[in-house]
Parts: C-alpha cells; structure tokens; sequence
C-alpha cells in the first residue's frame, strides 16, 4: 500500500535590508545595505487532512517573527534567514518535514529542508 504524504505550504512577504561584506568585485555594490522584499515560503508535513496544523494560524506565527516593520538581517544570506526559521519550525513542530524557502524579490533565494530528518505519520 502507497504512503500518503500530505504538507501545508505558506507563504509571506516582508520589506528588509542587507548586505554582503565580502562580496566579490564583479558585485560589490552588495557590501552596502540594499533593500528588498524577502518571499518566505514554507512548506510543513501535516499527518492528517483535517488542518492538523491550521496554515492560516501557521502563517500568522511566522510572521510575528519578523515583526521589525523593515527586517534588518545585517549580513545575513537567504540561506541564513531560512536556516533560522528552519531551526524555529522544526523546535515548535517536531519530528515533521519542513522546507523553508527565502528569495530576494521573489527572483533570487534559497531553499533549506531537514529532509534527512522526515518521519512517518503519528497514530492519532
């Protein structure tokens, strides 16, 4: 018999600057902060079809981690930001695949999951 494997995916937005002090020469307006729209999505393995875990309510708690009205993220890659919300999802919701996904302006990101760390479904 097939597994089933079911996950809610949200997404959100949020105005921030960085920079990147070692950037190469070719682009080194980089090492100043600059602006951009950070685009999070993240996914999460639910065990059942009836809103194990709710995503309006799961959105609305990763928000609150960015309550900065323009996040600053200092030198931080978007490697770096999905690794710390990685790290969040997986301490409040454990034993669960995550993936979390950090783009610049919605053209340019990162993509991090715990994949080596995926279980199986609980018995409810």
């Amino acid at each position: 018999m097939a597994t089933t494997n079911r996950y809610i995916k949200v997404s959100f937005q949020k105005e921030g600057i960085h920079n990147y002090p070692l950037a190469p020469k070719e682009v080194e307006f980089l090492q100043y902060p600059h602006r951009h729209i950070f685009y999070f999505y993240v996914t999460l393995q639910v065990w059942h079809d009836d809103r194990d875990v709710e995503f309006i309510l799961f959105k609305r708690e990763l928000q609150t981690l960015f309550n900065d009205v323009i996040l600053q993220v200092d030198y931080k890659s978007c490697e770096m930001i999905a690794d710390d919300l990685l790290d969040y999802v997986e301490v409040n919701y454990p034993n669960r695949y995550v993936q979390v996904e950090v783009y610049e302006d919605n053209e340019n990101g990162a993509i991090v999951n715990n994949e080596t760390n995926i279980c199986t479904p609980r018995t409810h």
